[in-house]
């Protein structure tokens, strides 16, 4: 096996802390569990996810101090990651995206936080962004012990394994009615792995955040994986997980940019919970990875909730961009609006779109919009989409289309008969399809760096 005594937390309460630990306490001193490999198959009878599981527990450090958040959430993701097999393309939710290049690979998760930069200017004090480990207050900690672990249906096995081997959490805590004025940039740095390694060896990477936005206040946070300049070609997996509780009236913009190796696997969950009259916005593009696969999952647990989501995905070579979300609207006059792009401009390429949006019995007058627009430019490309809209509610207004095309003949003629050459007509058509996402971007440095990747990567010759 790769990895060796594995003891998930799963298992800590047959062990009893010492005498100086309780309940109430905020901090665990982490001790290195044992028990019976016959004791995980009561678990699982996937013999793969035990050997990573394993592997997992044992990359992370036995004798840190460890704060109590984080070790509950350890515990709950071991229990979860212990009953969960392996998905394969029999089940619903991986039918489109094949997972087996990652099953075959040799997992060697950081035994350290990912690497990670956070850019942003002066905070006002009573804000906390930063590692939870170093966090040194004890009424902020209880507050974050209150959001973690979070379970919802859906979860699966990725969401678990970073629950298991996240080293640390980011968090990022925003008092009452304080409004951050300048944005806050999580630019994350792929695995290093040594200069010589097996070829099959994937090095995994787990970060996680999470974010506190009490009553009223304001934040715009970026999400930024991109390959190291040069290294398009590196080979590992980043297994990220993104948690917002947004308070009444508060308002978060999030901006996720994926541009990793096109060797590399990304898997990402987002979970967001909405508080009554709270806004949260979300503009994506995944361009990035052999694999990219963002799992989105916002629920409105108040009235009058703002959720907007703009998504572009693009693949340029053999890869498959892959969005499963979820919304789920249980109060009265929630609004919503989706826009999903993606453009496949290889014959190998591919692209998944799963959205849900469930409309529940007291979600009355709800408003909620969902479109999904794909171009196909070569003739074995792929697209794979199923808007969903499940309404209970009998007083909403609420709409879902589907389209799926090369570029329309008449938008080259309108071009051609202004003496623009096919060609040309055709990179201002496709690049003008993936700006509608772009442009939703609040952070011009964000745009422009974005705009220029896209360009680059859809007409390489203008490098």
């Amino acid at each position: 096996m790769n990895g060796v005594g594995f003891s998930p937390a799963a298992w800590s309460s047959l062990i009893p802390f010492s005498s100086s630990s309780s309940s109430s306490c905020s901090w665990v001193s982490q001790k290195k569990l044992v028990r019976p490999k016959a004791l995980n198959r009561a678990f699982t009878s996937d013999p793969y996810v035990l050997e990573l599981a394993e592997t997992l527990e044992e990359s992370i450090p036995s004798t840190s101090s460890t704060p109590l958040p984080l070790h509950n959430l350890r515990n709950a993701s071991s229990q979860s990651l212990l009953s969960t097999p392996w998905p394969s393309r029999r089940d619903e939710p991986f039918r489109f995206t094949d997972l087996s290049f990652i099953r075959q690979s040799r997992i060697l998760p950081l035994s350290h936080p990912s690497p990670v930069k956070i850019l942003t200017s002066h905070l006002p004090p009573a804000v906390y962004v930063g590692p939870l480990s170093a966090l040194s207050s004890s009424s902020l900690l209880h507050t974050v012990s209150q959001y973690l672990p979070h379970t919802f249906p859906g979860a699966d096995l990725f969401w678990s394994i970073n629950g298991i081997a996240a080293p640390d959490l980011t968090l990022v805590y925003v008092p009452e009615n304080c409004h951050l004025e300048d944005p806050i940039h999580f630019q994350y740095t792929p695995p290093q792995p040594p200069t010589i390694h097996p070829s099959d060896t994937m090095y995994l990477s787990n970060p996680r955040v999470l974010v506190v936005l009490e009553k009223g206040a304001r934040a715009h946070i970026t999400e930024d994986f991109s390959a190291e300049q040069g290294n398009d070609n590196d080979r590992y997996w980043s297994n990220a997980a993104f948690e917002a509780v947004i308070g009444e009236d508060a308002k978060l913009s999030h901006s996720y940019i994926q541009t990793q190796s096109f060797r590399a696997a990304h898997t990402k969950w987002t979970s967001v919970r909405q508080d009554s009259f709270s806004a949260y916005e979300l503009t994506e593009v995944s361009a990035g990875g052999k694999l990219g696969r963002h799992n989105l999952r916002i629920q409105q647990l108040g009235p009058d909730t703002v959720t907007e989501l703009s998504s572009l995905h693009l693949s340029v070579g053999e890869q498959t961009q892959d969005l499963h979300s979820t919304l789920v609207l249980d109060h009265p006059r929630g609004y919503s609006r989706q826009l999903h792009k993606c453009i496949v401009a290889h014959s190998q390429g591919q692209a998944v779109f799963d959205g849900n949006i469930k409309v529940n019995r007291y979600a009355q007058q709800t408003d909620a919009g969902q479109l999904t627009r794909s171009l196909l430019l070569e003739p074995r490309a792929t697209v794979n989409v199923k808007p969903n809209l499940q309404i209970v509610a009998d007083d909403v207004k609420c709409s879902h289309g589907a389209a799926i095309s090369d570029l329309e003949e008449s938008q080259l003629l309108y071009f051609q008969a202004r003496g623009i050459d096919p060609n040309t007509a055709r990179r201002v058509l496709i690049f003008a399809f993936g700006g509608e996402v772009i442009d939703k971007f609040p952070c011009s440095s964000v745009r422009d760096r974005v705009r220029s990747h896209i360009k680059n990567l859809l007409d390489p010759s203008s490098n």
